[in-house]
């Protein structure tokens, strides 16, 4: 049964974090952050992935209903007031990319152990015909592809707190697996520069394989 993502919206985040405030950023992430999130309206459901191949060290991304959630006035007053643990944590982070995306297409089953990520600064025209074609592939349980739907705010007490301007991509394409070896695989040759050409993809600004490591879903209205 093909599930897919939750709603039509994601953010999408990719950051490091500064040497030694590592257990810090997870202890806050997981017992915070992440739960203070899922509380907003419209948030569905959030994930969190560390780095087997690539960087940075951490992929989160959090399921929406709708896109328009991500400038909804409760999200933005959570972005403008942070907590004393989030404005301890946050000017630490590195290499931030935030993208507020629309769900271009999504397939799915279940949700796997690994991800492969590509962002890319040009639009992915194709998006449908992409996501049945990977979902195909040996191994695969789900593809989704997220186009730029808006530019995050830029002036919010806690993206002034990170201290580079954060990143954006235009489009995104997320392969799942249960194998990471699978991804790797897909990777190097079906995503090659010729599978790439051959998808109508351009070549991608990042490459990563992440691995899940946290997971937390909104419960269900009574």
């Amino acid at each position: 049964m093909d599930q897919g993502l939750l709603g039509t919206g994601v953010l999408a985040i990719w950051n490091g974090i500064a040497p030694g405030k590592e257990s810090d950023f997870l202890r806050w992430h997981v017992g915070e952050h992440i739960p203070e999130r899922i509380g907003v309206p419209g948030f569905l459901r959030a994930r969190r992935y560390f780095a087997l191949e690539g960087e940075p060290a951490y992929f989160n991304f959090y399921e929406v209903e709708t896109p328009e959630v991500l400038l909804s006035a409760a999200y933005l007053e959570r972005l403008n007031d942070p907590s004393d643990l989030t404005r301890a944590i946050v000017p630490h982070f590195t290499d931030t990319s935030r993208t507020l995306c629309d769900v271009a297409a999504t397939r799915s089953i279940g949700v796997a152990g690994t991800v492969l990520t590509l962002r890319f600064d040009e639009t992915v025209l194709d998006a449908a015909g992409i996501s049945e074609r990977l979902a195909s592939a040996p191994d695969v349980s789900g593809v989704h592809c997220l186009m730029r739907t808006y530019n995050g705010p830029s002036d919010t007490s806690e993206s002034k707190m990170r201290r580079e301007r954060d990143g954006s991509s235009a489009a995104i394409v997320l392969v799942e697996s249960a194998s990471p070896n699978a991804l790797r695989s897909i990777n190097r040759s079906v995503l090659d520069a010729t599978g790439l050409s051959d998808f109508g993809l351009p070549s991608p600004t990042h490459r990563g394989i992440y691995q899940l490591d946290y997971l937390l879903a909104a419960l269900a209205a009574d």
